[in-house]
């Protein structure tokens, strides 16, 4: 949906097609908008030269993208002559997808079926319409006002016309009742309507958060010590009219363009570098997908993002363009997005790296790792300006990424579920985990498999094993070096950067500190201890003196040995993949937690039976009564090839 002829858009404003949006549904409106859409026909498979130069042109053109299909060596894209052209002129062989065209119209045709005044996405029961979304999140703050706060932050274009529309919101998340002055993570999701994936990952990463927390010892200390803040729906105005089944990518200003080109890109509307590329970076064209705006900031929603990332974060960055900010910097800030299996960093309007270049790549693949995407600044066969990561690095310094999830804006629940949600949420947890040093602790090594006993008498001595590695970075664009670990250390009850805190030195169960994988040991001192459960918080040091982020534990003192006892087998899984399966018996609840290497994985109903297939490696598992955190079977390693 590039451009929508102007006596199109000016019949279907004729014909009631309002630009307005509100709470209500506007289903003859909406059927307007989808009948103009599919005269779009100009799809073509754009197959490309290399990877790289195709990674570029996903970057470049991504308002444009369709689809993407990296192992068959092409890119499906709605493009002009103009852009057809530039392709051909980095060597893409170009031809009409009319397949394409027939498939997004069958979409289509699914929201034309649907009943009247529906308010779920037909087809995607596992994505949250925006009311779904607030509700969930009015219900956190709601349930538990110590941990989780729903706060307004602005109003959408149509608000702010007295046309319905929305509050921007933002739900805080992090424990009131220990104080102080925390490093925050900004995450916010949706600026372009269509990208079903994104809100849907933000409003899980906060339900792990939520419900981990007095549970899952991470997701306890992160909320103890850190902040999180999410923007879980940043246009909801143009997010309804996607979840009418329309590819709307802007908000739904009416002073722009007609029809179902109304609007601007919010993300080419930032006032840091809004325009600084004289047009190769946004459009000035209102009926373009990339339309920049008349103004920087002019739009309600981005003056919203600005506004707060501003009340959150200090300005650590001086003002040239060269200006690093300082590496004690804390703050991290993620743009949820789709497609492309990218993550990016700045700069996108030039292809000169950032001051911060060096770090920003670390911690990009240290992402990447996590996802499997590739990790690249984000500069494409063009640059792009006024883009969000603008406010946040380039004023303020703070490091900004952007996740391009999945393969396609309409992704299905099926890859959803079983790809795009397990590969990204550990990644926004390990951001959570690092924005205390975000230009320094990714380039320490990470803690995995943190394993104590149930529970230990109060003055008996507790076991810890763990694993420490330095090698969990992306080799798909470039490779990290690697550094040998130096030092393992945990600390019971207060984490490592406070005040008070005593470390206990683990030692390397092989004899000697010499490779950049080690499985470590240590004996925990429990004296003076009182009976309950203590976090006990690991971390590990390389050779280039660098400490990574925490990964933590529980430590229980008193009670019962553990009653849920545990089994774990696997089988030959699907596409190459192994299966783990799980068997245990002895919990009481009607629903257990099921924890993978440390972290809470899902709940589930209390059968005796639960499976995943995985890749290869080494998993462990234990099986805990729901929301106990301590009530656990032992741990269970398997091992997948």
């Amino acid at each position: 949906m590039q451009k929508l002829p102007l006596a199109l858009a000016a019949t279907l404003c004729l014909a009631g097609a309002t630009p307005a949006l509100s709470h209500g549904t506007h289903d003859a409106e909406n059927r307007a908008l989808r009948a103009a859409e599919r005269q779009q026909t100009n799809l073509y498979r754009a197959y490309f030269p290399d990877a790289a130069t195709g990674r570029k042109a996903a970057i470049s053109l991504h308002a444009e993208l369709i689809e993407s299909a990296w192992a068959q060596g092409y890119l499906v894209f709605e493009l002009q002559p103009e852009q057809i052209a530039l392709l051909r002129r980095f060597g893409f062989r170009l031809e009409l997808a009319p397949d394409v065209v027939e498939k997004r119209n069958r979409f289509l045709d699914r929201f034309d079926a649907a009943a009247p005044g529906v308010q779920a996405i037909p087809g995607y029961p596992c994505y949250e319409t925006v009311e779904e979304t607030f509700a969930a999140a009015e219900g956190f703050a709601a349930a538990k006002p110590q941990l989780a706060q729903w706060l307004d932050v602005g109003d959408s274009w149509a608000k702010t016309q007295g046309q319905g529309g929305y509050d921007l919101k933002v739900l805080k998340l992090t424990n009131s009742a220990m104080a102080g002055d925390k490093p925050k993570l900004f995450v916010n999701a949706a600026i372009h309507a269509r990208e079903y994936t994104t809100a849907p990952l933000a409003l899980a990463f906060a339900r792990w958060l939520f419900e981990g927390h007095g549970v899952d010892a991470d997701a306890t200390w992160i909320l103890d010590h850190h902040e999180v803040h999410l923007l879980l729906q940043t246009n909801p105005d143009g997010r309804k009219r996607a979840e009418a089944g329309l590819s709307w990518r802007k908000n739904t200003n009416s002073d722009y363009c007609a029809g179902n080109s109304i609007g601007a890109d919010l993300n080419r509307n930032f006032g840091f570098s809004w325009n600084s590329t004289g047009g190769a970076g946004s459009s000035g064209n209102p009926c373009d997908l990339t339309y920049r705006g008349p103004a920087p900031a002019s739009e309600p929603e981005t003056q919203a993002v600005e506004a707060y990332i501003r009340s959150i974060f200090p300005d650590r960055r001086g003002p040239g363009k060269n200006d690093a900010a300082p590496a004690d910097t804390q703050g991290l800030h993620i743009d949820l997005h789709s497609y492309s299996e990218l993550v990016l960093w700045p700069w996108g309007d030039t292809a000169q790296p950032a001051p911060n270049g060096t770090a920003l790549q670390t911690l990009g693949r240290r992402f990447a790792w996590f996802n499997g995407y590739t990790p690249t600044q984000s500069i494409g066969l063009y640059p792009t300006d006024g883009t969000t990561d603008g406010p946040s690095y380039g004023e303020l310094g703070v490091p900004a990424y952007t996740f391009e999830l999945g393969t396609s804006f309409f992704q299905s629940c099926a890859a959803y579920t079983n790809t795009i949600l397990p590969n990204n949420l550990p990644a926004l947890i390990y951001a959570a985990k690092v924005v205390r040093a975000p230009y320094v602790t990714p380039g320490g090594p990470d803690v995995l498999n943190v394993s104590l006993p149930s529970s230990v008498a109060a003055g008996a001595p507790a076991a810890l094993t763990a694993q420490v590695t330095d090698t969990r970075f992306s080799n798909r664009n470039g490779s990290e070096a690697t550094q040998a670990i130096v030092a393992a250390e945990a600390y019971i009850g207060t984490p490592p950067w406070a005040d008070g805190a005593v470390p206990v030195a683990l030692s390397p169960t092989d004899g000697s500190f010499d490779s950049a994988t080690e499985a470590v040991t240590g004996s925990l001192p429990t004296a003076g201890l009182a009976e309950g459960r203590h976090l006990v918080y690991v971390v590990g040091r390389d050779a280039s003196g660098t400490t990574g982020p925490v990964t933590a534990g529980w430590l229980q003192i008193g009670g019962a040995p553990p009653a849920i006892e545990l089994s774990v087998s696997t089988s030959p899984g699907p596409r190459r993949r192994t299966t783990v399966n799980l068997a245990w018996s002895g919990a009481d609840g009607s629903r257990v937690d099921i924890y993978r290497n440390g972290t809470l994985l899902r709940a589930t109903a209390n059968d005796g039976a639960w499976s995943q297939a995985v890749t290869s490696g080494n998993w462990t598992y234990k099986v805990c009564e729901r929301g106990s955190g301590a009530d656990c079977s032992d741990e269970q390693t398997v091992t997948a090839p």
